[in-house]
């Protein structure tokens, strides 16, 4: 009986062939987020701040009562974004707030009721109006804010320096223009023949 030979028949095609697949399934994979690799979303454009809803703050929840009609729960927490004909005895009051950079802030609040009666409410912990005020700061840096009061010297400074400057304007001015009555003809504004 004789021994196979026991050298492994490995071609550089084969090699290479696998070595081509490797990298190609690598570039596939989605470890790199896409946005990262394109260059032109390296740049984002300026997105307006989108506010969906009825805020209802924290001041306006604690005004609630059980046994409040439907006409004062609205004049507390104003007009209900959802109020469904199959749920009539609930209304839900959403808030969205999406900014550029930073995570969707979404508050939801619903009240039931029973006949014309508020039942029960419950929801979202809502900030306070001072709370959700603070959360809109826009981060950008106001300049200084000038002076907007003139004291009398400054009132008579300008008076002055105003008098000496129109007076050398009228001066220049005379000079300027011609003795004659003016050379210039226009034509009519409205024709004649209308």
């Amino acid at each position: 009986m004789s021994a196979l030979p026991a050298k492994p028949h490995y071609s550089i095609q084969k090699i290479l062939i696998a070595g081509a697949c490797v990298v190609l399934a690598s570039c596939s994979s989605n470890t790199m987020s896409s946005s990262l690799v394109n260059p032109v979303n390296w740049i984002t454009p300026y997105k307006i701040d989108v506010i969906q809803g009825n805020f209802v703050s924290k001041e306006q929840v604690a005004q609630l009562q059980a046994g409040m009609s439907r006409d004062q729960v609205k004049a507390v927490l104003g007009t209900p974004l959802m109020s469904s004909l199959f749920h009539a005895d609930r209304w839900d009051y959403v808030f969205t707030l999406k900014r550029q950079g930073v995570e969707p802030q979404i508050f939801k609040y619903t009240v039931f009721f029973k006949g014309d009666q508020l039942e029960r409410f419950s929801g979202d912990a809502m900030p306070s109006e001072a709370e959700f005020i603070s959360t809109l700061s826009n981060k950008r840096a106001l300049g200084k804010v000038p002076v907007l009061e003139a004291t009398e010297e400054q009132l008579k400074a300008a008076e002055k320096s105003g008098s000496s400057k129109a007076g050398a304007e009228l001066s220049s001015a005379s000079a300027s223009e011609p003795a004659g009555p003016s050379s210039t003809v226009y034509p009519p504004l409205e024709s004649s023949k209308q």
